[in-house]
């Protein structure tokens, strides 16, 4: 937190130095005191806040190409004479296990086009997912889920990447 506030900080001397507090000018001084922040943390101290910074960014990165691809396929679908989809619901088994983490990776799969979030299990343990074309089948879907968008809401949100060994409930 303390790194948070001293960005901040930061990014408002940035605003002085260039004479200017609108939103693009803060952002920049944001952006410069994080860099300066990540160049200095050895002198600072440990703490999580430049490491954390750095998988959120890596993480909207990753989402967001993901968010293209999905995008681009569904459109080819659409845009194809002859409509050759296979929708289907699928349950996907979870090892997210708070409200924050389901909640977020349930938003981020109805963001995406193509899949749409129905439901939790009662037991919070299975996720029931409607997509547009289950053509590789259901476990392909499942598969895609637990190792791409599962796997990296958990290492954004628990700060590590979630066990392997974890299997998969059926």
């Amino acid at each position: 937190m303390r790194q948070f506030l001293l960005n901040i900080g930061l990014a408002a001397a940035w605003g002085a130095l260039m004479g200017a507090f609108d939103a693009v000018t803060l952002t920049a001084g944001f952006g410069v005191g994080y860099l300066v922040l990540w160049a200095v943390h050895p002198a600072l101290g440990t703490s999580a806040y430049v490491a954390s910074v750095w998988r959120a960014s890596a993480f909207l990165g990753l989402y967001l190409a993901d968010l293209v691809r999905s995008s681009v396929r569904v459109a080819i679908d659409v845009c194809r004479p002859r409509l050759t989809v296979c929708p289907g619901v699928v349950g996907i088994p979870l090892r997210a296990r708070t409200d924050a983490e389901i909640t977020v990776l349930a938003n981020l799969i109805s963001l995406t086009p193509g899949t749409l979030s129905l439901d939790v299990s009662p037991d919070r343990r299975r996720l029931y997912v409607h997509a547009m074309d289950l053509e590789e089948g259901p476990d392909a879907l499942r598969a895609e889920v637990r190792n791409t968008l599962e796997a990296r809401v958990l290492t954004l949100l628990r700060g590590a990447v979630p066990d392997e060994a974890d299997p998969m409930v059926e």
